[in-house]
């Protein structure tokens, strides 16, 4: 079967040169972002470059997507369709994660009554949702199972970003209290996520994968 066979894919010869270039690609712009936030004198300079970071990570992964990609594509469009709307509903409604309003540091927003959501935030759903199921697919793990770990890592991803957050105009919660529900609704959210990842018909596997969820958790990490 396909399913079984995803994790031992290999990188073909031809791919080899085009997969360091993208890996240096990668650590290049998160190294030289997080050593502008943690030690320029303008870090606003480097945080303009935020949103050319999460799209450039996009392109990457998708260009590493083995095979036929029509399905693939389904699922990122409708990834980052549905997790726009999410954050619509949460921050119009409160109703989802709590109280709380985006900046300007992930780039061109939706705006309407006083409400304000980032395009990209789309993007970033459908990245995390891809690297954190393709990551649970190394374990031979059931279905169900998988889809718990999947979760999980998005959440521990979170946790991750949320010190940061504010300090950097991602985003602000109310009285700068993060609230315990937000956690609770991420891991519903990410739940839903990753149950379309598995009913997705592409080759869950990418060889980019783990060094990006990697550096992207170091980054935040040591910005924290």
């Amino acid at each position: 079967m396909i399913e079984l066979a995803e994790n031992e894919i290999a990188v073909a010869p031809g791919s080899s040169t085009r997969l360091r270039v993208a890996q240096g690609v990668v650590v290049l712009f998160h190294a030289v972002g997080l050593l502008g936030l943690r030690f320029s004198h303008n870090p606003d300079f480097y945080l303009q470059f935020t949103p050319l970071t999460l799209l450039l990570t996009a392109a990457l992964l998708a260009a590493f997507q083995p095979g036929p990609k029509a399905a693939f594509w389904r699922f990122a469009l409708l990834t980052a369709v549905l997790g726009f709307a999410i954050e619509v509903v949460g921050v119009t409604t409160h109703k989802l994660f709590g109280y709380y309003t985006y900046g300007a540091t992930l780039g061109p927003r939706w705006e309407a009554e006083g409400y304000a959501v980032p395009y990209l935030i789309g993007a970033n759903w459908f990245v995390m949702t891809y690297l954190c199921g393709n990551l649970a697919r190394y374990l031979p793990l059931p279905e169900l199972a998988r889809t718990v770990l999947a979760a999980a890592l998005m959440v521990g991803f979170d946790l991750c970003i949320e010190p940061v957050a504010s300090h950097y105009d991602f985003w602000h919660w109310a009285a700068d209290i993060i609230p315990a529900r937000n956690f609770r609704d991420w891991f519903i959210v990410a739940l839903l996520m990753q149950l379309l990842f598995n009913r997705a018909r592409f080759l869950k596997f990418n060889p980019l994968v783990p060094l990006v969820f990697l550096v992207q958790l170091l980054f935040f990490f040591w910005l924290g």
